[in-house]
């Protein structure tokens, strides 16, 4: 028997790359576009606190 439990449910991703976009409303398309956006934005947040990370550390060794 596993100590986590496999069988429970599921979060479904509110978009999946290339799927069928044919079958959603306009409504569901500007959702699941705003939804990238705040993604994008996310991401490109934690990329620059990455780069300012390694900036920080590389100014530091090279002293």
């Amino acid at each position: 028997m596993s100590l986590f439990d496999d069988d429970g449910p599921k979060k479904q991703p509110t978009h999946e790359i290339g799927c069928d976009l044919s079958l959603l409303s306009a409504d569901e398309l500007s959702a699941r576009i705003d939804a990238l956006k705040q993604e994008i934005e996310r991401l490109e947040k934690e990329r620059a606190n990455k780069s300012a990370s390694k900036s920080a550390a590389e100014g530091f060794f090279r002293s």
